[in-house]
Parts: C-alpha cells; sequence; structure tokens
C-alpha cells in the first residue's frame, strides 16, 4: 500500500465523469450532451432571460407611461414638528440632524400642518403656501435656499 491507492474511508470522493470513451463507458458519442442543438456545441452559452426564440418576457409585458429623470423629490417636514424643536434658526442641516430628514442629499419642503406660536426663521428649499402663512403670523421668516 502507498499514497496512491488509498481511498477515503466514507467514500466521499467521487471520481470524475470521463466523457467521449466509446460506447462501453456509457458516455461515448455524444458525451452526455444529448443530440444536436445549441446545447450540444462546444462553448455554448444561453443567458438566464433566453427563451429559445420564444418572444422575451421584456418585449411581452405592456409598457406605459415615462419617467422623467429631472423630477425632484422633497422630503417634507410639518411646522408643528420644526416648532417642537425648540429652535430659532432651523435650517435643513438641523432637521437631519434631528431626525425629521434622512437624507443628507434630499430637498427639504415645509407644509402647514400644525399651528406656529413662536417665531422662527426657517431655511428650506420649497414651502407650502399654508406653511408660509402660518410662519409669518407668528413673527417669523421663511427663506428660500
Amino acid at each position: 500500500m502507498d499514497l496512491g491507492n488509498l481511498k477515503s474511508a466514507d467514500g466521499a470522493k467521487k471520481s470524475a465523469k470521463r466523457v467521449g470513451r466509446g460506447p462501453g463507458s456509457g458516455n461515448g458519442k455524444t458525451s452526455g450532451r444529448g443530440h444536436n442543438g445549441q446545447k450540444a456545441r462546444t462553448g455554448a452559452k444561453t443567458r438566464s432571460w433566453f427563451e429559445g426564440g420564444q418572444m422575451p418576457l421584456q418585449r411581452r409585458i405592456p409598457k406605459r407611461g415615462f419617467t422623467n429623470i429631472f423630477r425632484k423629490t422633497y422630503s417634507v417636514v410639518d411646522v408643528n414638528r420644526i416648532e417642537q424643536l425648540g429652535k430659532k434658526d432651523i435650517t435643513p442641516d438641523i432637521l437631519i440632524a434631528s431626525g425629521l430628514v434622512r437624507s443628507k442629499q434630499a430637498l427639504v419642503k415645509v407644509l402647514g400642518n400644525g399651528e406656529v406660536t413662536k417665531p422662527m426663521e426657517i431655511k428650506a428649499h420649497a414651502f407650502s403656501k399654508s406653511a408660509v402663512a402660518k410662519i409669518e403670523a407668528a413673527g417669523g421668516k421663511a427663506i428660500l435656499l
């Protein structure tokens, strides 16, 4: 006995399939690839979405509308939430730090939900008309960035 004759105790190592070695091997002639067709050829690959020439899914389903790539999305904040912060000067950075706005890149829009009792100077990218009216009625300023 030497290293070349050793066998694993549990039979874990399976010997590789030897293809193309004649009819007696069981894997001769077509080498387990069936008869003709794309998958029988050497170097043959089909992409995972290929459907054998059938009209592909992305062309079968109906298309509607379009996506505006220049659309601006705003993170909205209500004036009553801003007033709860208890600060005089409010900027988008303060809103991000307080957790009212999540994204650092997002534009901030202030909406007029709730009441404003204290004067505040709020800087944001957009304001609703009702928000501006409430802020100015309380003696504050709404400044567009």
